[in-house]
């Protein structure tokens, strides 16, 4: 419970910092608890906690009898992280899903089977397996046991995905039908400016990249107003979300792809879509030619 309460404090805290970064506060704003509940829906309490962390940390200063005043400059608050601890569930989660890629798990197996290799109680085995499925990762078998659901697991299928990607997804800036959405633009740009100036991104959660890099594209495509495209880059989601958890290694790469979507998003802002395609489809490009081959990947990942 204590561990639980601790990463809602953690969780909190960056959304607090999403809230300032999305109200451009000044330097010396007046952090009000009540309006920050209000906002996040939650009571003053775990409001004030979150704010103290913050102030432990220095971006906010606690003013006795006043309240919470923001320190940070802008400039400053992009390059601030709040790091969430980990937890036994998501440890055991990223170890699951390093041992699939280097083939020491095999495509299915039984609770039983997988209990005995981990050494784990029942309650965490059920919530993180409940997890990867949630994640569409995994999925449970008619009879017994578990699948891992059909991934980028070879290097014909990620040429393969890529070759498809760079198909669909630079024409679906050119589609007539195309209008992309100014508050969206807005959140994905904030998103990737905080990723691109992270001082230290080697200790941000994959998952966390993962999902930034795959909303970025189904955005885009959904901005298409075609959904046969956005079904395709939804799916080509689901088939890479296994490989691209176990990695981003590359972090240099991470701030790479982060400055080439904040450029392709600066296109579309322009109503520039003929240069915001070319631009995706140098993007995808380059990504491929970045991912390590899978057989290198796995014998990272210790692989015999």
């Amino acid at each position: 419970m204590a561990r639980s309460s601790s990463q809602s404090r953690f969780r909190l805290a960056n959304q607090i910092l999403d809230v300032v970064r999305e109200g451009r506060f000044e330097r010396g704003h007046h952090l009000r608890e009540q309006q920050l509940g209000d906002l996040l829906q939650v009571s003053r309490t775990p409001v004030r906690a979150a704010l103290t962390l913050l102030a432990e940390r220095g971006v906010v200063e606690a003013r006795r009898n006043q309240g919470f005043f923001l320190k940070a400059t802008p400039d400053e608050l992009h390059r601030i992280a709040i790091d969430v601890p980990s937890t036994a569930d998501q440890d055991l989660y990223g170890e699951i899903v390093q041992d699939r890629l280097a083939g020491r798990l095999p495509a299915s197996f039984t609770q039983a089977e997988i209990a005995r290799r981990y050494d784990v109680d029942r309650t965490l085995l059920q919530r993180t397996l409940s997890r990867l499925v949630d994640d569409g990762l995994l999925e449970r078998n008619a009879g017994r046991g578990w699948t891992f659901l059909p991934a980028l697991d070879s290097g014909l299928a990620l040429r393969a995905s890529y070759e498809f990607r760079r198909i669909i997804e630079p024409q679906g800036l050119l589609l007539p039908d195309f209008r992309p959405d100014p508050a969206a633009l807005d959140r994905i740009r904030l998103q990737h400016i905080y990723l691109e100036a992270h001082p230290r991104i080697a200790s941000v959660d994959p998952k966390q990249l993962f999902e930034t890099d795959a909303s970025f594209h189904e955005a885009i495509a959904g901005f298409s107003g075609n959904a046969f495209v956005l079904q395709a880059v939804q799916q080509q989601n689901r088939l890479r979300r296994l490989l691209e958890f176990s990695g981003y290694a590359n972090r240099r790469r991470v701030r790479d792809w982060c400055r080439e979507h904040l450029a392709i998003l600066d296109a579309v802002a322009e109503g520039d879509n003929a240069k915001a395609a070319e631009i995706m489809g140098t993007h995808l490009g380059n990504a491929y030619s970045a991912a390590p081959p899978i057989t290198a990947r796995a014998r990272e990942n210790g692989a015999g």
